[in-house]
C-alpha cells in the first residue's frame, strides 16, 4: 500500500472513531459532575455527625486518638459531597455500560463492513481500524466496572475473534461482493 493509502486508511479510521464517539454523545451526553454535585456549598464549617448528613455528606471519624487541647473538639471530617458523588458515580456507571452494549456490537460490524464491502486497502483497513477503535471506546469506558472475570471473558473472545476474522480474511475465496474488484 503507497504512503497515500496508509495516511487516509488512517484518516478513515480516526474519522470513523470520531463519527461513533460523537454520535453516541448526542444519544447517551455525557454525565457532568455539576449536575449532581453543586461546587459551591456553604462555607459553613461542620463540625459533627448529624450535620453532616443533614447536608447529604458521609462523617468519617479520625482514626488517631486526637487529644483536644482547647473545645470543642472535632473528632472527624464531613465529606459533603459523599451521597451525590455517588450518584453521580453511579450514572456514570449506567451510561458507561449502554455505551459498551452499543459500541461492541457497532465495532464488529464495522469490522466487518471494512472487509468485507470494500476493495480499497484504504477504505476497507481505515474501517477495520475505526470498528477496533470503537470496540477500544466502548469495552475501555465500561472496563473499570467490570470484575476480572468479566475482563477475562471479553478479552478472550476479542481474542478469538480477531484470529477468526484475520484467518477468514486472508483464506477466503476471491469472490468480490459490492465495492470490491471482480
Amino acid at each position: 500500500m503507497e504512503l497515500k493509502n496508509w495516511i487516509l486508511g488512517i484518516a478513515v479510521m480516526i474519522l470513523t472513531i470520531f463519527v461513533v464517539v460523537y454520535g453516541l454523545g448526542v444519544i447517551y451526553p455525557k454525565i457532568v459532575y455539576e449536575d449532581h454535585c453543586a461546587l459551591i456549598k456553604t462555607a459553613e464549617v461542620i463540625e459533627t455527625q448529624e450535620r453532616c448528613e443533614q447536608v447529604g455528606g458521609q462523617w468519617n471519624p479520625y482514626f488517631d486518638d486526637i487529644q483536644c487541647t482547647k473545645a470543642p473538639c472535632v473528632q472527624g471530617y464531613c465529606d459533603r459531597d459523599y451521597v451525590c458523588r455517588k450518584d453521580y458515580e453511579n450514572a456514570l456507571e449506567v451510561r458507561s455500560k449502554k455505551i459498551f452494549y452499543i459500541s461492541v456490537p457497532l465495532g464488529i460490524l464495522i469490522i466487518f463492513i471494512g472487509g468485507f464491502l470494500f476493495y480499497l486497502d484504504a477504505v476497507g483497513a481505515g474501517l477495520m481500524g475505526g470498528g477496533v477503535g470503537t470496540i477500544i471506546y466502548g469495552a475501555g469506558g465500561y472496563w473499570r466496572y467490570g470484575d476480572d472475570l468479566f475482563r477475562f471473558i471479553i478479552s478472550l473472545l476479542g481474542l478469538a475473534a480477531v484470529i477468526y476474522l484475520t484467518y477468514w480474511f486472508n483464506k477466503r475465496d476471491k469472490r468480490r461482493f459490492l465495492f470490491w474488484k471482480k
